[in-house]
């Protein structure tokens, strides 16, 4: 089984490359992206659409409702079961998608968290309702982990948390007693690089579409079924829909901070992808493809 990523910023074409890509290379696709995991989340995460998932198989899409748990330790799961239908179906993997911290955590891999019962996550989330309280707690506890982590930081939080009360332990104790281990030791990484004008007038492009695909439609649908609570609706798209619900912009609003949010995420990955992937190839589009059509594994 050979195995690539292909990255880069969204909307700039990752999920049609790799489709064509794996179309050709006898490979399966495993997506990378932190909205696509969920079912139902269709237009805002940009989704391949139904014939596109039926045309190649895909990993990593619909997998979990909005208001179920998800965790860069359950993805390592899952691409090791992803590795193992690849074997057996004798098929190649291309990963792909905007949500590289995945892919670093495949290639630095992760420390093991210590079991957590439901208890311990009840006791954890009824301390997060004073998430001040918790963050003061645990600086106390282990200021040189606290250090890089935000007081408004509520994941992070949680994660140091729920280590502690199931280990009892702080979490540099913890981390030094169980250092990570690589899950893949090399991968071709290949980069679509685009510039910023470009960039911006596909952005601009695609959040069209998704208004005129029903966007609107699909965030309410998500608010009723879902609430505001579960994270994924605090997502761009999703959060900029709710204002427009809510009457605090307007429609010509809305379609103009999705592109500028959707731009600034843009940047932030393009930012993640040069300071966390020294060894990746970056071309443009149209280059890459032809690399990758021709001989995607050297």
């Amino acid at each position: 089984m050979k195995q690539l990523a292909i990255v880069g910023p969204t909307a700039s074409g990752k999920s049609d490359l790799a489709i064509e890509v794996a179309s050709k290379h006898n490979a399966y696709i495993l997506s990378i992206d932190s909205l696509s995991i969920y079912k139902e989340v269709d237009i805002v995460s940009a989704k391949p659409s139904k014939e596109e998932l039926a045309s190649v198989r895909h990993f990593g899409i619909d997998e979990l409702y909005l208001n179920e748990y998800f965790s860069v330790e359950i993805f390592l799961r899952l691409y090791k079961e992803v590795v193992r239908k690849c074997k057996e179906m004798q098929k190649n993997l291309i990963i792909v998608g905007g949500t590289s911290f995945y892919l670093k955590s495949l290639l630095e891999g992760l420390s093991p968290t210590p079991d957590i019962t439901d208890e311990v996550r009840q006791k954890v989330l009824k301390a997060l309702l004073d998430l001040k309280r918790s963050y003061e707690t645990l600086c106390e506890l282990d200021k040189e982990y606290m250090q890089n982590i935000a007081p408004n930081d509520r994941y992070r939080i949680e994660k140091a948390l729920l280590i502690y009360e199931a280990s009892g332990k702080t979490p540099s104790e913890w981390f030094e007693l169980h250092p990570p281990k690589p899950i893949i030791k090399a991968l071709p990484i290949y980069e679509i690089s685009l510039s910023r004008e470009v960039l911006r007038e596909r952005i601009a492009k695609r959040t069209k579409q998704m208004l005129q695909s029903g966007l609107i439609d699909e965030v309410c649908f998500l608010e009723r079924k879902y609430s505001r609570a579960p994270n994924p609706m605090k997502s761009i798209g999703i959060v900029e829909t709710l204002d427009y619900l809510d009457g605090k912009i307007t429609k010509g609003e809305l379609e103009e901070l999705i592109s500028i949010h959707t731009a600034q995420l843009a940047k932030r990955q393009q930012t993640f992808n040069k300071s966390q992937f020294e060894h990746k190839t970056s071309l443009e589009l149209s280059q890459l493809r032809k690399r990758l059509l021709s001989h995607p594994w050297d």
